[in-house]
């Protein structure tokens, strides 16, 4: 079921593990959380964007994107939020043999999804885009992704906290190389004339 470990993750996380690794999802169940959560940063997005106005500088004026670009940005956010999941789902499964865990893939993107759930929460800062307040959220939303990663991983994983530590630290250092590809291939397509437009009002 789509959203049903959501509140227990934040309310009480490792009972909300347990209960994950003792009931685990199909692969359907967490693309289907993957896909709904993934939405939220991307309409937030959109609406942000071309609707209510981008607020860079504290007194500067609102920059509106057209709405074709801003769909277009929303799209993209959108199809690589899922890709970076499936991609750090498929690290943590390839680094499991390292620590002696045998995971399955489900239960790898079982964790990368849930892990990356607050993430995606923070796109509902975009309803309120100023800069300010967008990089509080943000800094709250990684602090509590990387908690729910430690927290996780020696549960999901099965093997022990001093493993599963390390485990973490793994996947944390290779989600942020991860980021650092995605922003540079970012970089890459916008100074290739893929970059947003700004609307003339």
């Amino acid at each position: 079921m789509i959203l049903n470990h959501l509140m227990g993750l934040y309310t009480h996380p490792k009972k909300e593990w347990h209960t994950i690794e003792q009931n685990h999802e199909s692969l359907t169940s967490s693309l289907s959380h993957v896909i709904f959560v993934a939405l939220i940063p991307a309409i937030c997005a959109y609406i942000g964007a071309a609707h209510i106005g981008w607020n860079p500088a504290v007194d500067g004026e609102k920059l509106f994107l057209t709405d074709q670009s801003a769909m277009l940005l929303s799209v993209g956010m959108y199809f690589g939020l899922i890709a970076g999941v499936f991609a750090l789902a498929y690290l943590a499964f390839w680094m499991a043999r390292t620590f002696d865990a045998k995971p399955t893939f489900t239960q790898t993107l079982e964790l990368a999804s849930y892990t990356a759930t607050p993430l995606f929460m923070v796109g509902l800062s975009a309803l309120y885009p100023e800069l300010w307040f967008m990089m509080v959220v943000a800094l709250v939303g990684i602090t509590y992704s990387i908690y729910l990663l430690y927290t996780g991983v020696p549960i999901i994983m099965n093997i022990p906290e001093e493993k599963g530590f390390i485990y973490a630290s793994s996947v944390v250092t290779c989600g942020l190389c991860l980021l650092v590809a995605l922003m540079a291939a970012s970089v890459i397509l916008w100074s290739n004339g893929f970059g947003p437009e700004i609307a003339n009002f």
